[in-house]
């Protein structure tokens, strides 16, 4: 089993089976996640075409606005904010 050491600042370097198994490349996001009291998950996240498509035609809530229509709406809320 391939070993990672911990740095003073808290960073490991994956071992290169490891990334190669797992196809990581320099910039992908990887998630942990807790596993009971002593256990970790490492996934890598894969966001894929197939993953996001349409998923913001799915979150409009039948909203349809253009883009000079956005950068108002954008420019009002800082207005307000400020």
């Amino acid at each position: 089993m391939p070993l990672a050491t911990l740095t003073s600042k808290g960073q490991i370097t994956i071992p290169s089976i490891v990334r190669k198994k797992l196809h990581l490349h320099t910039g992908d996001k990887i998630d942990f996640s807790l596993v009971g009291e002593h256990e970790v998950l490492m996934r890598p996240v894969v966001k894929n075409v197939d993953t996001v498509f349409g998923c913001l035609k799915q979150a409009n809530n039948g909203i349809h606005a253009t883009v000079d229509e956005m950068d108002e709406a954008i420019g009002e809320r800082m207005r307000q904010q400020s």
